[in-house]
């Protein structure tokens, strides 16, 4: 039995690269009984009598899973957010960091569009060093911006995630020109790009590595965080939680919170713990409704 992975699914098909060749696959007949949906980014067993007909039989264990982007064994999320147009948001990277910490991936913060001015995230930055992240700036504009983050996609599977319109499509097209990924312009009277990229897609890059490019989005949801374990998914809180007075502290109300002095002391940046309180409340909130 040949094996493969998942490089693209589109209209209930899967695209498996197994040795060099691309192979049309449909998923077996008994994996919707089983609750089996294949992703992009699965490593399978398939069959196949030639290039366009072939039939996926088993879905291989997955080293880690994202639900939106669906996407599985992903090695690290390259979260690009713009500097300008739109501009940088701290929330909403927090809202992507939250994500990728519960989904226990890697992450690297990639600042784009630096030619534009980097005034609106340079505030910001720093915290998210001081948390651990690393942070990269490019622009698609300025030669060799954006070659820095070659050797950090080196060998590995990495989705490119962020808000339509910062530029993820700009970048890969410099990265590897040969793609001719579509663009799009910013809609002016929105502030936020149209949506360009329409499918989930595995990205040969020129060094042994995979990149996903997704489909752009600003919202997500937290389906698969609580209130209980929403702190641990911020570094600099997480490296504290013991140092509460009481077990279970949520980081809110109580005396003696680790947390809520460091945030008094300046080590852990206001702007974080503010979008800590504000997602807490949102979570907090669903489990209410239902």
């Amino acid at each position: 039995m040949a094996k493969g992975r998942i490089i693209k699914a589109l209209s209930g098909f899967y695209y498996v690269e197994s040795e060099g060749q691309t192979i049309q696959c449909r998923a077996r007949g008994n994996f919707r009984k089983k609750n089996i949906t294949p992703l992009v980014g699965d490593m399978v067993e398939f069959e196949a009598e030639n290039p366009t007909d072939g039939y996926i039989l088993a879905v291989e264990a997955r080293t880690s899973e994202l639900f939106r982007p669906p996407i599985a064994n992903i090695d690290q999320a390259i979260l690009v957010f713009s500097a300008k147009e739109p501009d940088f948001s701290p929330l909403l990277l927090d809202k992507f960091l939250v994500h990728t910490e519960a989904a226990e991936l890697e992450s690297v913060i990639c600042v784009s569009k630096a030619d534009l001015g980097l005034d609106k995230a340079e505030p910001y930055l720093p915290a998210y060093e001081q948390a651990g992240y690393r942070v990269i700036i490019t622009s698609s504009e300025l030669s060799g911006q954006v070659e820095e983050l070659l050797p950090v996609l080196s060998g590995r599977l990495s989705v490119f995630a962020g808000q339509s319109g910062v530029g993820k499509s700009s970048i890969l097209n410099a990265l590897k020109p040969e793609l001719n990924l579509e663009t799009a312009a910013i809609s002016k009277s929105l502030n936020r790009g149209k949506h360009t990229t329409r499918h989930v897609e595995l990205i040969h890059m020129p060094n042994q590595g995979f990149v996903a490019d997704t489909p752009g989005f600003s919202s997500l949801d937290f389906r698969h965080v609580e209130t209980e374990t929403l702190s641990a998914m911020y570094p600099e809180m997480a490296a504290r939680i013991n140092d509460c007075k009481f077990r279970g502290c949520t980081h809110l109300n109580e005396p003696g919170c680790a947390v809520k002095q460091a945030v008094d002391t300046g080590d852990i940046a206001a702007f974080r713990y503010h979008s800590y309180q504000q997602f807490y409340e949102e979570i907090a909130n669903r489990k209410r409704r239902y």
